[in-house]
Protein backbone atom coordinates (compact mmCIF):
# COMPACT_ATOMS: atom_id res chain seq x y z
CA UNK A 1 0.00 0.00 0.00
CA UNK A 2 3.02 2.30 0.55
CA UNK A 3 4.70 1.66 -2.44
CA UNK A 4 0.93 2.45 -4.12
CA UNK A 5 0.76 5.93 -2.55
CA UNK A 6 4.44 6.53 -3.55
CA UNK A 7 3.20 5.48 -7.48
CA UNK A 8 0.31 8.09 -6.77
CA UNK A 9 2.53 10.78 -5.79
CA UNK A 10 5.82 10.47 -7.97
CA UNK A 11 5.14 8.43 -10.59
CA UNK A 12 3.25 8.81 -13.75
CA UNK A 13 -0.22 6.98 -15.02
CA UNK A 14 -0.15 6.10 -18.73
CA UNK A 15 -2.84 5.17 -21.04
CA UNK A 16 -1.96 3.69 -24.42
CA UNK A 17 -4.13 2.54 -27.42
CA UNK A 18 -1.98 0.24 -28.75
CA UNK A 19 -2.92 -0.07 -32.46
CA UNK A 20 -2.28 -1.82 -35.40
CA UNK A 21 -1.46 1.70 -37.25
CA UNK A 22 -1.02 4.20 -34.80
CA UNK A 23 -0.28 4.50 -30.76
CA UNK A 24 -1.60 7.07 -28.88
CA UNK A 25 -0.51 7.92 -25.54
CA UNK A 26 -2.61 9.83 -22.53
CA UNK A 27 -1.09 11.77 -19.20
CA UNK A 28 -3.20 11.06 -16.44
CA UNK A 29 -4.28 15.00 -15.93
CA UNK A 30 -3.11 16.02 -19.39
CA UNK A 31 -4.79 14.05 -22.15
CA UNK A 32 -3.39 12.71 -25.29
CA UNK A 33 -0.02 13.68 -25.39
CA UNK A 34 1.58 11.47 -28.41
CA UNK A 35 0.01 10.16 -31.01
CA UNK A 36 2.07 8.43 -33.55
CA UNK A 37 2.18 5.31 -35.92
CA UNK A 38 2.75 2.17 -35.16
CA UNK A 39 6.10 1.59 -37.16
CA UNK A 40 10.00 0.79 -36.19
CA UNK A 41 12.82 0.83 -38.64
CA UNK A 42 15.05 -1.73 -37.81
CA UNK A 43 18.44 -3.36 -38.92
CA UNK A 44 17.85 -5.91 -41.31
CA UNK A 45 20.79 -7.89 -39.69
CA UNK A 46 20.76 -7.38 -36.16
CA UNK A 47 17.19 -6.61 -35.90
CA UNK A 48 17.54 -3.64 -33.79
CA UNK A 49 16.09 -0.45 -33.93
CA UNK A 50 17.70 2.46 -36.32
CA UNK A 51 19.15 5.52 -34.53
CA UNK A 52 19.87 4.65 -31.32
CA UNK A 53 16.10 3.71 -30.70
CA UNK A 54 14.83 6.67 -31.87
CA UNK A 55 13.64 5.08 -35.53
CA UNK A 56 9.88 4.84 -34.59
CA UNK A 57 6.61 6.43 -35.16
CA UNK A 58 6.58 9.16 -38.10
CA UNK A 59 10.10 8.91 -38.85
CA UNK A 60 10.19 4.86 -39.49
CA UNK A 61 6.50 5.56 -41.46
CA UNK A 62 8.32 7.58 -43.82
CA UNK A 63 10.46 4.90 -44.55
CA UNK A 64 7.67 1.98 -45.39
CA UNK A 65 8.27 0.83 -48.83
CA UNK A 66 11.58 2.65 -49.39
CA UNK A 67 13.98 1.54 -47.04
CA UNK A 68 17.35 -0.11 -48.59
CA UNK A 69 18.53 -3.90 -48.16
CA UNK A 70 20.09 -3.05 -45.33
CA UNK A 71 16.82 -1.45 -43.20
CA UNK A 72 13.40 -2.95 -42.68
CA UNK A 73 10.51 -0.51 -41.42
CA UNK A 74 8.20 -3.27 -39.61
CA UNK A 75 4.71 -2.68 -37.94
CA UNK A 76 5.18 -5.44 -35.10
CA UNK A 77 1.55 -5.82 -34.40
CA UNK A 78 -0.78 -7.25 -36.57
CA UNK A 79 -4.85 -7.41 -36.47
CA UNK A 80 -4.57 -5.92 -33.13
CA UNK A 81 -2.42 -8.37 -31.42
CA UNK A 82 1.74 -8.48 -31.35
CA UNK A 83 3.77 -9.77 -33.71
CA UNK A 84 7.24 -9.42 -32.95
CA UNK A 85 7.87 -9.41 -29.22
CA UNK A 86 11.33 -7.69 -28.99
CA UNK A 87 10.24 -5.44 -31.34
CA UNK A 88 6.94 -4.02 -29.71
CA UNK A 89 9.06 -3.46 -26.46
CA UNK A 90 11.43 -1.27 -28.38
CA UNK A 91 8.16 0.93 -29.63
CA UNK A 92 6.69 1.10 -26.28
CA UNK A 93 10.06 1.55 -24.55
CA UNK A 94 10.43 4.73 -27.12
CA UNK A 95 6.78 5.74 -26.96
CA UNK A 96 6.51 5.70 -22.68
CA UNK A 97 10.00 7.74 -22.57
CA UNK A 98 8.67 10.26 -25.45
CA UNK A 99 5.41 10.51 -23.33
CA UNK A 100 7.21 11.16 -19.82
CA UNK A 101 10.17 13.18 -21.04
CA UNK A 102 12.12 10.70 -19.40
CA UNK A 103 12.32 12.54 -16.54
CA UNK A 104 10.31 10.43 -13.90
CA UNK A 105 12.26 7.93 -11.83
CA UNK A 106 9.34 5.73 -10.64
CA UNK A 107 7.96 3.77 -13.23
CA UNK A 108 4.85 4.54 -14.82
CA UNK A 109 1.65 2.72 -13.87
CA UNK A 110 -0.21 1.95 -17.76
CA UNK A 111 -3.72 1.02 -18.34
CA UNK A 112 -3.55 -0.49 -22.74
CA UNK A 113 -6.48 -1.31 -24.08
CA UNK A 114 -6.52 -4.33 -26.33
CA UNK A 115 -8.97 -6.03 -28.55
CA UNK A 116 -12.02 -8.12 -26.74
CA UNK A 117 -10.67 -11.19 -28.94
CA UNK A 118 -7.57 -12.15 -28.16
CA UNK A 119 -6.39 -14.48 -26.10
CA UNK A 120 -4.62 -14.90 -22.66
CA UNK A 121 -1.09 -15.82 -24.41
CA UNK A 122 -1.65 -12.62 -26.34
CA UNK A 123 -2.60 -10.82 -23.22
CA UNK A 124 0.51 -12.02 -21.47
CA UNK A 125 2.40 -11.27 -24.45
CA UNK A 126 1.30 -7.50 -24.07
CA UNK A 127 1.49 -7.35 -20.44
CA UNK A 128 5.13 -8.72 -20.53
CA UNK A 129 5.92 -6.17 -23.24
CA UNK A 130 5.12 -3.02 -21.40
CA UNK A 131 6.42 -4.19 -18.27
CA UNK A 132 9.80 -4.61 -19.81
CA UNK A 133 9.72 -1.31 -21.81
CA UNK A 134 9.78 0.17 -18.30
CA UNK A 135 6.31 0.12 -16.70
CA UNK A 136 5.63 -0.73 -12.92
CA UNK A 137 2.03 -2.02 -13.02
CA UNK A 138 0.02 -3.10 -16.31
CA UNK A 139 -3.61 -3.20 -16.76
CA UNK A 140 -5.67 -4.22 -19.77
CA UNK A 141 -8.77 -2.95 -20.91
CA UNK A 142 -11.64 -4.03 -23.53
CA UNK A 143 -10.83 -1.71 -26.35
CA UNK A 144 -15.01 -1.72 -26.85
CA UNK A 145 -15.82 -0.78 -23.40
CA UNK A 146 -12.61 1.66 -23.63
CA UNK A 147 -13.74 3.35 -27.15
CA UNK A 148 -17.64 3.68 -25.85
CA UNK A 149 -16.49 6.12 -22.61
CA UNK A 150 -14.26 8.18 -24.88
CA UNK A 151 -17.09 8.80 -27.19
CA UNK A 152 -19.45 9.75 -24.10
CA UNK A 153 -22.04 6.68 -24.50
CA UNK A 154 -23.81 6.14 -20.95
CA UNK A 155 -22.01 3.10 -19.82
CA UNK A 156 -22.96 2.82 -16.30
CA UNK A 157 -26.37 3.35 -17.23
CA UNK A 158 -29.09 0.67 -17.44
CA UNK A 159 -29.85 1.42 -21.36
CA UNK A 160 -28.22 -0.41 -24.42
CA UNK A 161 -24.98 1.24 -25.90
CA UNK A 162 -23.43 -0.26 -29.04
CA UNK A 163 -20.30 0.74 -30.13
CA UNK A 164 -18.72 -0.92 -33.40
CA UNK A 165 -14.90 0.46 -33.26
CA UNK A 166 -12.79 -0.23 -36.72
CA UNK A 167 -9.18 0.33 -35.90
CA UNK A 168 -6.68 -1.03 -38.36
CA UNK A 169 -6.34 -4.51 -37.26
CA UNK A 170 -9.93 -5.46 -35.83
CA UNK A 171 -13.61 -4.10 -35.81
CA UNK A 172 -14.97 -4.61 -32.08
CA UNK A 173 -18.69 -4.68 -31.81
CA UNK A 174 -20.60 -4.41 -28.43
CA UNK A 175 -23.05 -3.63 -26.78
CA UNK A 176 -22.66 -2.20 -22.95
CA UNK A 177 -25.07 -1.78 -20.24
CA UNK A 178 -24.36 -1.23 -16.54
CA UNK A 179 -20.69 -0.83 -17.05
CA UNK A 180 -19.94 -4.23 -18.53
CA UNK A 181 -20.03 -6.00 -22.06
CA UNK A 182 -23.29 -7.46 -22.44
CA UNK A 183 -22.27 -8.97 -26.13
CA UNK A 184 -19.69 -8.19 -28.47
CA UNK A 185 -17.87 -9.68 -31.01
CA UNK A 186 -14.33 -8.82 -32.79
CA UNK A 187 -13.54 -9.58 -36.13
CA UNK A 188 -9.99 -9.51 -37.75
CA UNK A 189 -11.46 -6.89 -40.69
CA UNK A 190 -10.67 -3.55 -40.55
CA UNK A 191 -8.61 -0.82 -42.11
CA UNK A 192 -5.83 -2.57 -43.24
CA UNK A 193 -8.32 -5.14 -44.87
CA UNK A 194 -9.34 -1.82 -47.26
CA UNK A 195 -5.83 -0.88 -48.06
CA UNK A 196 -4.85 -4.30 -48.99
CA UNK A 197 -8.75 -5.10 -51.29
CA UNK A 198 -7.14 -1.54 -52.97
CA UNK A 199 -3.90 -3.28 -53.83
CA UNK A 200 -5.29 -6.13 -54.82
CA UNK A 201 -7.55 -4.79 -56.91
CA UNK A 202 -5.17 -2.16 -58.78
CA UNK A 203 -2.97 -5.93 -59.31
CA UNK A 204 -5.93 -7.77 -60.61
CA UNK A 205 -7.77 -5.11 -63.13
CA UNK A 206 -4.71 -2.62 -64.25
CA UNK A 207 -1.87 -5.13 -63.67
CA UNK A 208 -0.10 -2.50 -61.39
CA UNK A 209 1.63 -2.47 -58.17
CA UNK A 210 1.18 0.34 -55.32
CA UNK A 211 2.97 0.03 -52.03
CA UNK A 212 0.78 0.89 -48.85
CA UNK A 213 1.01 4.16 -48.43
CA UNK A 214 -0.19 4.89 -51.98
CA UNK A 215 -3.00 2.24 -50.67
CA UNK A 216 -4.30 4.11 -47.94
CA UNK A 217 -3.75 7.83 -49.53
CA UNK A 218 -6.65 6.14 -52.65
CA UNK A 219 -8.72 5.06 -49.24
CA UNK A 220 -8.86 8.61 -47.44
CA UNK A 221 -8.99 10.73 -51.11
CA UNK A 222 -11.82 8.74 -52.77
CA UNK A 223 -12.73 5.47 -50.86
CA UNK A 224 -16.24 5.11 -49.64
CA UNK A 225 -18.52 2.56 -48.72
CA UNK A 226 -21.71 4.18 -50.46
CA UNK A 227 -22.00 6.38 -53.47
CA UNK A 228 -20.94 10.19 -53.06
CA UNK A 229 -23.80 12.51 -52.33
CA UNK A 230 -25.11 14.30 -55.64
CA UNK A 231 -23.96 11.74 -57.79
CA UNK A 232 -20.72 13.27 -58.27
CA UNK A 233 -17.59 10.69 -58.26
CA UNK A 234 -14.26 11.94 -57.63
CA UNK A 235 -10.81 10.41 -59.07
CA UNK A 236 -7.02 10.43 -58.50
CA UNK A 237 -4.03 10.20 -59.69
CA UNK A 238 -2.54 6.33 -58.55
CA UNK A 239 1.23 6.42 -59.21
CA UNK A 240 2.91 2.53 -59.05
CA UNK A 241 5.20 -0.66 -60.87
CA UNK A 242 3.87 -1.91 -64.10
CA UNK A 243 3.52 -5.69 -63.68
CA UNK A 244 4.41 -6.49 -67.11
CA UNK A 245 6.84 -3.62 -68.15
CA UNK A 246 8.29 -3.17 -64.70
CA UNK A 247 8.46 1.07 -65.24
CA UNK A 248 7.17 3.10 -63.26
CA UNK A 249 3.69 4.37 -64.28
CA UNK A 250 0.74 6.26 -63.30
CA UNK A 251 -2.93 6.27 -63.94
CA UNK A 252 -6.55 7.87 -62.84
CA UNK A 253 -8.31 5.53 -60.45
CA UNK A 254 -12.06 6.70 -60.35
CA UNK A 255 -14.05 6.48 -56.87
CA UNK A 256 -16.76 4.20 -58.20
CA UNK A 257 -14.32 1.45 -58.71
CA UNK A 258 -12.76 1.85 -55.06
CA UNK A 259 -16.07 1.58 -53.67
CA UNK A 260 -16.25 -1.78 -55.38
CA UNK A 261 -12.95 -2.92 -54.25
CA UNK A 262 -14.06 -2.16 -51.04
CA UNK A 263 -17.05 -3.94 -50.73
CA UNK A 264 -16.08 -7.28 -49.10
CA UNK A 265 -14.75 -6.02 -45.95
CA UNK A 266 -17.10 -3.54 -45.89
CA UNK A 267 -20.04 -6.80 -45.85
CA UNK A 268 -17.85 -8.48 -43.29
CA UNK A 269 -18.55 -5.70 -41.22
CA UNK A 270 -21.47 -5.04 -41.78
CA UNK A 271 -22.51 -8.86 -41.13
CA UNK A 272 -20.56 -8.61 -37.85
CA UNK A 273 -22.43 -5.74 -36.46
CA UNK A 274 -25.51 -7.93 -37.38
CA UNK A 275 -24.21 -10.46 -35.87
CA UNK A 276 -23.92 -8.77 -32.50
CA UNK A 277 -28.03 -7.36 -32.52
CA UNK A 278 -28.85 -10.94 -33.46
CA UNK A 279 -27.44 -11.87 -29.83
CA UNK A 280 -29.06 -9.26 -27.56
CA UNK A 281 -31.49 -9.93 -25.15
CA UNK A 282 -34.97 -8.27 -26.50
CA UNK A 283 -34.83 -5.35 -23.80
CA UNK A 284 -31.35 -4.40 -24.97
CA UNK A 285 -32.25 -4.02 -28.48
CA UNK A 286 -35.45 -2.06 -27.87
CA UNK A 287 -33.07 0.07 -26.15
CA UNK A 288 -30.86 0.74 -29.16
CA UNK A 289 -33.88 1.57 -31.61
CA UNK A 290 -33.73 4.81 -29.33
CA UNK A 291 -29.93 5.10 -28.63
CA UNK A 292 -28.58 3.82 -32.01
CA UNK A 293 -25.66 2.76 -33.17
CA UNK A 294 -22.19 4.69 -32.22
CA UNK A 295 -18.92 4.24 -34.52
CA UNK A 296 -15.58 4.87 -33.58
CA UNK A 297 -11.83 4.37 -34.83
CA UNK A 298 -10.15 6.10 -37.44
CA UNK A 299 -11.09 3.26 -39.89
CA UNK A 300 -14.84 4.12 -39.18
CA UNK A 301 -14.51 7.78 -40.87
CA UNK A 302 -14.81 5.68 -44.73
CA UNK A 303 -17.12 7.90 -46.11
CA UNK A 304 -20.76 6.40 -46.50
CA UNK A 305 -19.66 3.28 -44.21
CA UNK A 306 -22.24 5.13 -41.79
CA UNK A 307 -25.24 4.99 -44.06
CA UNK A 308 -24.61 1.27 -45.20
CA UNK A 309 -24.85 0.40 -41.83
CA UNK A 310 -27.73 2.10 -40.85
CA UNK A 311 -29.52 0.30 -44.63
CA UNK A 312 -28.29 -2.63 -43.03
CA UNK A 313 -29.71 -2.73 -39.55
CA UNK A 314 -32.53 -0.17 -39.60
CA UNK A 315 -30.94 1.97 -36.95
CA UNK A 316 -29.69 5.74 -36.62
CA UNK A 317 -25.56 5.22 -36.87
CA UNK A 318 -23.31 8.53 -35.53
CA UNK A 319 -19.64 9.15 -36.12
CA UNK A 320 -18.35 9.71 -31.99
CA UNK A 321 -16.73 13.15 -32.07
CA UNK A 322 -13.06 12.69 -33.34
CA UNK A 323 -13.37 8.73 -33.48
CA UNK A 324 -9.71 8.11 -34.28
CA UNK A 325 -8.95 9.09 -30.38
CA UNK A 326 -11.88 7.59 -28.75
CA UNK A 327 -10.11 4.18 -27.17
CA UNK A 328 -7.33 6.99 -25.65
CA UNK A 329 -9.79 8.89 -24.38
CA UNK A 330 -11.37 6.17 -22.88
CA UNK A 331 -8.23 4.83 -21.36
CA UNK A 332 -7.79 8.60 -19.80
CA UNK A 333 -10.80 7.73 -18.09
CA UNK A 334 -9.60 4.45 -16.48
CA UNK A 335 -6.59 6.52 -15.33
CA UNK A 336 -9.00 9.17 -13.24
CA UNK A 337 -10.80 6.43 -11.92
CA UNK A 338 -7.71 3.85 -11.70
CA UNK A 339 -7.58 3.19 -7.81
CA UNK A 340 -11.70 2.40 -7.81
CA UNK A 341 -11.65 0.57 -11.02
CA UNK A 342 -8.31 -1.22 -10.62
CA UNK A 343 -9.84 -4.38 -9.37
CA UNK A 344 -11.99 -4.76 -12.36
CA UNK A 345 -9.23 -5.00 -14.52
CA UNK A 346 -6.97 -7.61 -15.88
CA UNK A 347 -3.44 -6.79 -14.72
CA UNK A 348 -0.19 -8.12 -14.27
CA UNK A 349 -0.46 -9.51 -11.13
CA UNK A 350 -3.37 -12.08 -11.72
CA UNK A 351 -1.57 -14.51 -13.01
CA UNK A 352 0.90 -14.85 -9.59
Amino acid sequence: MFLQKMFGMFGVDLGIDLGTCNTLVCIRGQGIVLNEPSVVAVNARTNKVMQNGMAVGLVAKEMLGRTPGSIKAVRPLKDGVISDFNITEAMLRYFIRRATGGKRWVSPRVVIAVPSGITGVEKQAVIQSAERAGASRVYLVEEPMAAAIGAGLPVTEPTASMIVDIGGGTTEVAIISLADISVCDSVRVAGDDFDQSIVEHMKKTYNMLIGEQMAERIKIEIGSAAPFPGGSEPSMQVKGRDMISGHPRKMEIAAGEIREALQEPVTSIVEAVSHVLEMAEPELAADLVDNGITMAGGSSMLRGLTTVISNATGLDVRLAEDPLTCVARGTAVYLENLELWKDTMESDQDEM
